[in-house]
């Protein structure tokens, strides 16, 4: 058993399929293959950085992976909306996209702040 709730991995792992398919859209479009790489490389290693903080022998280890999923999450953010801006996908079909990697965000955030506190004697 690891640290983190079976719903919020769960969350997670349905992020990441819903970035590849984003990137499979892309790559059906014959869009470049360099932005379906990165949103493939960053969306999913959102998931992995958290299952390997999920299994963390040490609390600094634990924060250490949910850090790289904090920023690996922001980069997924940018291509999500690189590939609006560029109308290669419809905005309005990525809004909700970019709204749950926001919200992990906050709930990393905040699963950070909490981690990082000194444990009281």
């Amino acid at each position: 058993m690891g640290r983190l709730k079976e719903d919020f991995l769960q969350r997670v792992d349905a992020f990441a399929h819903r970035v590849v398919d984003v990137a499979d859209v892309l790559r059906d479009d014959g869009r470049s293959h360099r932005i379906e790489d990165q949103m493939i490389g960053s969306g999913t290693s959102i998931g992995a950085n958290i299952a390997e903080a999920d299994e963390a022998m040490s609390r600094p280890d634990f924060c250490k992976c949910l850090s790289i999923a904090f920023k690996e999450l922001a980069e997924t953010r940018y291509w999500i909306r690189f590939v609006a801006t560029r109308g290669w996908i419809r905005p309005h079909r990525l809004t909700e996209l970019d709204a749950e990697a926001v919200e992990l965000k906050r709930i990393l955030g905040s699963i950070l702040t909490k981690s990082k506190k000194p444990r009281r004697p």
